[in-house]
């Protein structure tokens, strides 16, 4: 029975690749699908079966704790040399996104929050 390891729905490219570059590398065997024109199917790597299935989610496992700690470090980089965007700078890139989506979260608000003040009226 094949299993899924890995999805690949909003994977950086980078990551992907490396994830199949170090399953490949440690002879794991595994196949990749993908969604499809109307995105009906899944993104995935997947195993034919279990017999690498701890060593492979192992090594993921390990790399992805690998590069959150190098993500990190460069975002503290960035942040210590002054470069680091702030809300102000995003704010400056795309101001009508960035009202919209302040708009967007009073409405929710709103609309989560309508019910209970309505209901001292009665």
């Amino acid at each position: 029975m094949t299993i899924l390891l890995f999805k690949l729905q909003n994977v950086p490219d980078d990551e992907a690749a490396d994830v199949r570059e170090l399953l490949a590398g440690n002879d794991i065997y595994f196949y990749e699908t993908h969604a499809g024109f109307w995105r009906l199917g899944i993104d995935a790597l997947w195993l034919p079966d279990d017999t690498n299935l701890e060593r492979a989610r192992e090594l993921i496992r390990v790399y992805q704790a690998e590069r959150t700690a190098n993500q990190q470090k460069i975002y503290a980089d960035l942040v210590e040399q002054g470069q680091a965007p702030t809300l102000w700078q995003n704010f400056l890139l795309s101001p009508l996104r960035f009202i919209a989506l302040i708009i967007a979260v009073f409405f929710i608000l709103t609309l989560t929050l309508a019910p209970f003040g309505f209901m001292g009226k009665h």
